[in-house]
Protein backbone atom coordinates (compact mmCIF):
# COMPACT_ATOMS: atom_id res chain seq x y z
CA UNK A 1 0.00 0.00 0.00
CA UNK A 2 2.79 2.48 0.64
CA UNK A 3 3.67 2.40 -3.12
CA UNK A 4 0.14 3.42 -4.24
CA UNK A 5 0.53 7.16 -3.90
CA UNK A 6 3.69 7.00 -5.95
CA UNK A 7 1.91 5.14 -8.75
CA UNK A 8 -1.08 7.43 -8.44
CA UNK A 9 1.09 10.50 -8.71
CA UNK A 10 2.85 9.15 -11.73
CA UNK A 11 -0.41 8.51 -13.64
CA UNK A 12 -1.85 11.82 -12.55
CA UNK A 13 1.24 13.62 -13.74
CA UNK A 14 1.07 11.76 -17.06
CA UNK A 15 -2.55 12.78 -17.57
CA UNK A 16 -1.74 16.38 -16.79
CA UNK A 17 1.21 16.31 -19.19
CA UNK A 18 -1.02 14.90 -21.95
CA UNK A 19 -3.61 17.59 -21.32
CA UNK A 20 -0.93 20.28 -21.48
CA UNK A 21 0.47 18.87 -24.70
CA UNK A 22 -3.00 18.77 -26.28
CA UNK A 23 -3.62 22.34 -25.13
CA UNK A 24 -0.36 23.54 -26.62
CA UNK A 25 -1.01 21.75 -29.93
CA UNK A 26 -4.55 23.09 -30.04
CA UNK A 27 -3.40 26.58 -29.19
CA UNK A 28 -0.76 26.47 -31.92
CA UNK A 29 -3.32 25.28 -34.46
CA UNK A 30 -5.69 28.09 -33.50
CA UNK A 31 -2.87 30.62 -33.58
CA UNK A 32 -1.66 29.41 -36.99
CA UNK A 33 -5.16 29.51 -38.42
CA UNK A 34 -5.69 32.99 -37.02
CA UNK A 35 -2.40 34.23 -38.43
CA UNK A 36 -3.12 32.70 -41.85
CA UNK A 37 -6.59 34.20 -41.80
CA UNK A 38 -5.23 37.60 -40.82
CA UNK A 39 -2.57 37.40 -43.47
CA UNK A 40 -5.11 36.40 -46.13
CA UNK A 41 -7.42 39.17 -44.97
CA UNK A 42 -4.55 41.62 -45.11
CA UNK A 43 -3.64 40.50 -48.63
CA UNK A 44 -7.25 40.77 -49.74
CA UNK A 45 -7.47 44.23 -48.24
CA UNK A 46 -4.28 45.27 -50.02
CA UNK A 47 -5.55 43.83 -53.30
CA UNK A 48 -8.86 45.56 -52.86
CA UNK A 49 -7.11 48.81 -52.08
CA UNK A 50 -4.80 48.44 -55.08
CA UNK A 51 -7.51 47.47 -57.53
CA UNK A 52 -9.17 50.88 -57.86
CA UNK A 53 -5.79 52.52 -58.45
CA UNK A 54 -5.03 50.17 -61.32
CA UNK A 55 -8.55 50.11 -62.75
CA UNK A 56 -9.68 53.73 -62.37
CA UNK A 57 -7.36 55.68 -64.65
CA UNK A 58 -7.80 59.41 -64.89
CA UNK A 59 -9.18 60.75 -68.14
CA UNK A 60 -7.92 63.57 -70.34
CA UNK A 61 -10.53 64.74 -72.84
CA UNK A 62 -9.08 66.17 -76.05
CA UNK A 63 -11.29 67.53 -78.80
CA UNK A 64 -11.69 65.33 -81.88
CA UNK A 65 -10.63 66.97 -85.14
CA UNK A 66 -12.33 66.08 -88.43
CA UNK A 67 -9.98 68.26 -90.45
CA UNK A 68 -6.83 67.18 -92.24
CA UNK A 69 -4.81 67.95 -89.13
CA UNK A 70 -2.09 66.52 -86.93
CA UNK A 71 -4.63 66.31 -84.11
CA UNK A 72 -6.74 63.91 -86.18
CA UNK A 73 -3.62 61.89 -87.00
CA UNK A 74 -2.63 61.82 -83.32
CA UNK A 75 -5.96 60.25 -82.42
CA UNK A 76 -5.79 57.66 -85.19
CA UNK A 77 -2.19 56.61 -84.49
CA UNK A 78 -2.81 56.06 -80.77
CA UNK A 79 0.65 57.22 -79.73
CA UNK A 80 -0.63 59.62 -77.10
CA UNK A 81 -2.54 56.85 -75.32
CA UNK A 82 0.69 54.85 -75.05
CA UNK A 83 2.57 57.88 -73.79
CA UNK A 84 0.00 58.73 -71.10
CA UNK A 85 -0.65 55.20 -69.84
CA UNK A 86 2.37 55.19 -67.45
CA UNK A 87 1.07 58.48 -66.06
CA UNK A 88 -2.23 56.82 -65.16
CA UNK A 89 -4.28 58.55 -67.86
CA UNK A 90 -6.49 57.38 -70.68
CA UNK A 91 -7.65 59.59 -73.54
CA UNK A 92 -11.17 60.40 -74.69
CA UNK A 93 -11.91 62.32 -77.90
CA UNK A 94 -15.26 64.16 -77.67
CA UNK A 95 -16.53 65.92 -80.78
CA UNK A 96 -17.88 69.46 -81.04
CA UNK A 97 -19.40 71.50 -83.87
CA UNK A 98 -16.86 74.34 -83.66
CA UNK A 99 -14.48 76.30 -81.43
CA UNK A 100 -17.07 78.23 -79.38
CA UNK A 101 -18.77 74.99 -78.35
CA UNK A 102 -15.41 73.56 -77.32
CA UNK A 103 -14.68 76.45 -75.00
CA UNK A 104 -18.16 76.32 -73.51
CA UNK A 105 -17.40 72.69 -72.67
CA UNK A 106 -13.96 73.66 -71.38
CA UNK A 107 -15.57 76.14 -68.98
CA UNK A 108 -18.16 73.56 -67.90
CA UNK A 109 -15.49 70.89 -67.23
CA UNK A 110 -16.61 68.83 -70.20
CA UNK A 111 -13.31 69.13 -72.07
CA UNK A 112 -9.66 69.41 -71.05
CA UNK A 113 -7.81 70.44 -74.23
CA UNK A 114 -9.38 72.46 -77.04
CA UNK A 115 -8.20 73.30 -80.55
CA UNK A 116 -9.67 76.51 -81.98
CA UNK A 117 -8.91 79.54 -84.11
CA UNK A 118 -7.95 82.88 -82.56
CA UNK A 119 -11.41 84.27 -81.81
CA UNK A 120 -13.14 81.62 -79.64
CA UNK A 121 -10.62 82.03 -76.77
CA UNK A 122 -11.18 85.81 -76.80
CA UNK A 123 -14.96 85.44 -76.58
CA UNK A 124 -14.43 82.85 -73.83
CA UNK A 125 -12.14 85.18 -71.88
CA UNK A 126 -14.74 87.93 -72.23
CA UNK A 127 -17.26 85.51 -70.67
CA UNK A 128 -14.93 84.78 -67.75
CA UNK A 129 -13.52 81.40 -68.77
CA UNK A 130 -10.18 80.83 -66.94
CA UNK A 131 -8.34 79.40 -69.93
CA UNK A 132 -4.65 78.97 -70.68
CA UNK A 133 -3.16 79.27 -74.16
CA UNK A 134 -0.79 76.31 -74.61
CA UNK A 135 0.60 76.62 -78.14
CA UNK A 136 -0.19 78.06 -81.53
CA UNK A 137 0.11 76.94 -85.15
CA UNK A 138 0.85 78.26 -88.61
CA UNK A 139 -1.92 80.21 -90.34
CA UNK A 140 -3.23 77.62 -92.87
CA UNK A 141 -5.37 80.36 -94.39
CA UNK A 142 -6.20 78.45 -97.58
CA UNK A 143 -8.07 75.85 -95.54
CA UNK A 144 -10.81 78.43 -94.80
CA UNK A 145 -12.97 79.87 -97.58
CA UNK A 146 -15.95 82.05 -98.36
CA UNK A 147 -18.37 79.97 -100.43
CA UNK A 148 -21.18 81.17 -102.65
CA UNK A 149 -23.65 78.98 -104.57
CA UNK A 150 -22.30 77.65 -107.85
CA UNK A 151 -24.78 79.69 -109.93
CA UNK A 152 -24.59 82.80 -107.73
CA UNK A 153 -24.32 86.22 -109.43
CA UNK A 154 -21.83 87.23 -106.74
CA UNK A 155 -18.42 87.61 -108.40
CA UNK A 156 -16.56 89.71 -105.83
CA UNK A 157 -16.67 90.43 -102.12
CA UNK A 158 -18.29 93.82 -102.74
CA UNK A 159 -21.25 92.02 -104.33
CA UNK A 160 -22.17 90.59 -100.93
CA UNK A 161 -23.46 93.94 -99.71
CA UNK A 162 -26.97 93.47 -98.33
CA UNK A 163 -26.83 89.69 -98.76
CA UNK A 164 -27.09 86.88 -96.20
CA UNK A 165 -23.80 85.35 -95.13
CA UNK A 166 -23.72 82.36 -92.76
CA UNK A 167 -20.94 81.61 -90.29
CA UNK A 168 -20.36 80.30 -86.79
CA UNK A 169 -20.31 83.26 -84.43
CA UNK A 170 -16.92 83.88 -82.80
CA UNK A 171 -15.18 81.56 -85.27
CA UNK A 172 -12.42 82.00 -87.84
CA UNK A 173 -15.19 82.42 -90.43
CA UNK A 174 -16.55 85.35 -88.45
CA UNK A 175 -13.12 86.96 -88.17
CA UNK A 176 -12.15 86.48 -91.81
CA UNK A 177 -15.51 87.79 -93.03
CA UNK A 178 -14.76 91.03 -91.15
CA UNK A 179 -11.33 91.24 -92.76
CA UNK A 180 -12.67 90.39 -96.23
CA UNK A 181 -15.33 93.09 -96.03
CA UNK A 182 -12.86 95.65 -94.70
CA UNK A 183 -10.55 94.89 -97.62
CA UNK A 184 -13.17 96.38 -99.98
CA UNK A 185 -14.32 99.18 -97.70
CA UNK A 186 -17.36 97.41 -96.23
CA UNK A 187 -18.35 96.68 -92.64
CA UNK A 188 -19.94 93.65 -91.02
CA UNK A 189 -23.16 95.63 -90.78
CA UNK A 190 -23.22 95.87 -94.60
CA UNK A 191 -24.21 92.21 -94.84
CA UNK A 192 -26.92 90.20 -93.11
CA UNK A 193 -25.10 88.00 -90.61
CA UNK A 194 -26.65 84.58 -90.15
CA UNK A 195 -25.21 82.82 -87.10
CA UNK A 196 -25.30 79.07 -87.72
CA UNK A 197 -23.26 76.13 -86.52
CA UNK A 198 -21.47 74.31 -89.38
CA UNK A 199 -23.97 71.42 -89.75
CA UNK A 200 -26.93 73.84 -89.83
CA UNK A 201 -25.13 76.26 -92.13
CA UNK A 202 -24.35 73.37 -94.46
CA UNK A 203 -28.07 72.62 -94.81
CA UNK A 204 -29.00 76.28 -95.24
CA UNK A 205 -26.33 76.80 -97.88
CA UNK A 206 -27.25 73.64 -99.79
CA UNK A 207 -30.90 74.72 -99.85
CA UNK A 208 -30.08 78.21 -101.10
CA UNK A 209 -31.30 79.96 -97.96
CA UNK A 210 -28.10 82.03 -97.62
CA UNK A 211 -25.99 83.83 -100.21
CA UNK A 212 -22.58 82.98 -98.74
CA UNK A 213 -20.91 80.83 -96.13
CA UNK A 214 -17.49 81.33 -94.52
CA UNK A 215 -16.31 77.89 -93.49
CA UNK A 216 -13.30 75.61 -93.19
CA UNK A 217 -12.31 72.27 -94.64
CA UNK A 218 -13.56 69.66 -95.31
CA UNK A 219 -16.90 71.49 -95.80
CA UNK A 220 -15.37 73.58 -98.60
CA UNK A 221 -14.19 70.63 -100.68
CA UNK A 222 -17.41 68.69 -100.09
CA UNK A 223 -19.46 71.65 -101.36
CA UNK A 224 -17.27 71.93 -104.44
CA UNK A 225 -17.47 68.22 -105.18
CA UNK A 226 -21.26 68.22 -104.86
CA UNK A 227 -21.32 71.30 -107.13
CA UNK A 228 -23.44 73.26 -104.66
CA UNK A 229 -20.80 75.90 -104.00
CA UNK A 230 -17.67 77.61 -105.30
CA UNK A 231 -14.93 79.54 -103.53
CA UNK A 232 -15.29 83.31 -103.79
CA UNK A 233 -12.13 83.91 -101.75
CA UNK A 234 -10.00 81.84 -99.41
CA UNK A 235 -8.15 82.97 -96.32
CA UNK A 236 -4.71 82.74 -97.88
CA UNK A 237 -4.27 86.52 -98.09
CA UNK A 238 -6.62 87.33 -95.23
CA UNK A 239 -5.58 85.21 -92.30
CA UNK A 240 -2.93 86.63 -89.99
CA UNK A 241 -3.32 84.34 -86.98
CA UNK A 242 -2.86 80.68 -86.20
CA UNK A 243 -4.95 78.22 -84.24
CA UNK A 244 -4.54 77.79 -80.50
CA UNK A 245 -4.50 74.78 -78.24
CA UNK A 246 -5.91 75.74 -74.87
CA UNK A 247 -6.90 74.28 -71.52
CA UNK A 248 -8.19 75.52 -68.17
CA UNK A 249 -5.95 76.98 -65.49
CA UNK A 250 -7.04 74.20 -63.17
CA UNK A 251 -6.02 71.42 -65.56
CA UNK A 252 -2.72 73.10 -66.41
CA UNK A 253 -1.81 73.51 -62.74
CA UNK A 254 -2.80 69.95 -61.87
CA UNK A 255 -1.30 68.11 -64.86
CA UNK A 256 1.58 69.92 -66.55
CA UNK A 257 3.17 66.53 -67.26
CA UNK A 258 0.13 65.48 -69.30
CA UNK A 259 0.19 68.73 -71.25
CA UNK A 260 3.90 68.38 -71.94
CA UNK A 261 3.38 64.83 -73.23
CA UNK A 262 0.45 65.97 -75.37
CA UNK A 263 2.41 68.78 -77.03
CA UNK A 264 5.42 66.55 -77.66
CA UNK A 265 3.33 63.83 -79.30
CA UNK A 266 1.34 66.43 -81.24
CA UNK A 267 4.50 67.94 -82.68
CA UNK A 268 5.66 64.47 -83.75
CA UNK A 269 2.30 63.91 -85.44
CA UNK A 270 2.58 67.32 -87.11
CA UNK A 271 5.97 66.51 -88.59
CA UNK A 272 4.82 63.04 -89.70
CA UNK A 273 1.69 64.50 -91.29
CA UNK A 274 3.72 67.01 -93.26
CA UNK A 275 5.95 64.33 -94.76
CA UNK A 276 3.39 61.56 -95.41
CA UNK A 277 0.69 62.97 -97.64
CA UNK A 278 -0.58 59.64 -99.01
CA UNK A 279 -0.55 57.86 -95.64
CA UNK A 280 -2.40 60.74 -94.00
CA UNK A 281 -5.03 60.70 -96.73
CA UNK A 282 -5.64 56.97 -96.25
CA UNK A 283 -5.75 57.37 -92.49
CA UNK A 284 -8.26 60.23 -92.50
CA UNK A 285 -10.46 59.32 -95.46
CA UNK A 286 -13.13 57.75 -93.17
CA UNK A 287 -13.03 60.78 -90.86
CA UNK A 288 -13.37 63.45 -93.55
CA UNK A 289 -15.65 61.41 -95.84
CA UNK A 290 -13.47 62.36 -98.80
CA UNK A 291 -11.54 60.09 -101.14
CA UNK A 292 -7.77 59.66 -100.91
CA UNK A 293 -6.83 61.59 -104.10
CA UNK A 294 -8.90 64.59 -102.97
CA UNK A 295 -7.30 64.55 -99.53
CA UNK A 296 -3.86 64.45 -101.08
CA UNK A 297 -4.70 67.63 -103.01
CA UNK A 298 -6.12 69.27 -99.88
CA UNK A 299 -2.89 68.51 -98.04
CA UNK A 300 -1.24 71.49 -99.73
CA UNK A 301 -3.79 73.86 -98.15
CA UNK A 302 -2.38 73.24 -94.69
CA UNK A 303 0.78 74.39 -92.94
CA UNK A 304 1.99 71.89 -90.37
CA UNK A 305 3.94 72.22 -87.15
CA UNK A 306 3.43 73.89 -83.78
CA UNK A 307 4.68 77.41 -83.15
CA UNK A 308 5.89 78.76 -79.80
CA UNK A 309 4.03 81.43 -77.87
CA UNK A 310 5.95 84.68 -78.30
CA UNK A 311 5.36 88.34 -77.55
CA UNK A 312 4.38 88.81 -81.19
CA UNK A 313 1.71 86.11 -80.85
CA UNK A 314 0.34 87.71 -77.69
CA UNK A 315 0.34 91.19 -79.26
CA UNK A 316 -1.56 89.91 -82.31
CA UNK A 317 -4.11 88.15 -80.14
CA UNK A 318 -4.64 91.40 -78.23
CA UNK A 319 -5.17 93.19 -81.53
CA UNK A 320 -7.91 90.72 -82.46
CA UNK A 321 -9.52 91.12 -79.03
CA UNK A 322 -9.54 94.89 -79.41
CA UNK A 323 -11.13 94.52 -82.85
CA UNK A 324 -13.99 92.45 -81.47
CA UNK A 325 -14.56 94.97 -78.68
CA UNK A 326 -14.58 97.90 -81.10
CA UNK A 327 -17.20 96.07 -83.19
CA UNK A 328 -19.38 95.53 -80.11
CA UNK A 329 -19.10 91.75 -80.42
CA UNK A 330 -17.81 91.23 -76.86
CA UNK A 331 -19.21 93.00 -73.76
CA UNK A 332 -15.92 94.20 -72.29
CA UNK A 333 -12.29 94.77 -73.14
CA UNK A 334 -10.20 91.67 -72.74
CA UNK A 335 -6.61 91.50 -71.58
CA UNK A 336 -5.56 88.35 -73.42
CA UNK A 337 -2.34 88.17 -71.44
CA UNK A 338 -4.39 86.86 -68.53
CA UNK A 339 -4.58 83.56 -70.43
CA UNK A 340 -0.90 83.32 -71.35
CA UNK A 341 1.88 81.77 -69.26
CA UNK A 342 5.33 83.18 -68.57
CA UNK A 343 8.25 82.31 -70.87
CA UNK A 344 9.65 80.12 -68.08
CA UNK A 345 6.38 78.21 -67.79
CA UNK A 346 6.17 77.70 -71.55
CA UNK A 347 9.75 76.42 -71.59
CA UNK A 348 8.71 73.59 -69.26
CA UNK A 349 5.88 72.26 -71.43
CA UNK A 350 6.85 73.21 -75.01
CA UNK A 351 8.85 70.72 -77.13
CA UNK A 352 12.46 71.87 -77.53
CA UNK A 353 12.32 71.89 -81.32
CA UNK A 354 9.25 74.12 -81.16
CA UNK A 355 11.00 76.54 -78.81
CA UNK A 356 13.87 76.66 -81.30
CA UNK A 357 11.51 78.22 -83.87
CA UNK A 358 11.45 81.53 -81.96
Amino acid sequence: MPGLPTKFNFWQRLKIARRSLLFVVGYCLVLSTTLLSCNASSNNTQQQAAAPINAAKQVVRIVRSKQLSALAVLEKQGNLEKRLEPLGFKVEWPEFAAGPQQLEALNANGLDIASTAESPPIFAQAAGTPLVYLATTSFSGKAVSLLVPTNSPVKAIADLKGKKVAFQKASIGHYLLVKALESVGLKLSDVQSVFLQPPDANVAFSQGKVDGWFIWEPFVTRAEQKKVGRVLVDGGNLRDTGNFYSTTKQFYQAHPDVIKAFLEELEKADLWTKEHREEVAKLLAPVTQLDVPTLEIMHSKYDYGLRPITEQVIAKQQEVADKWYSLGQIPKKVNVRDGFLTPEEYAKITPSDVLAKK
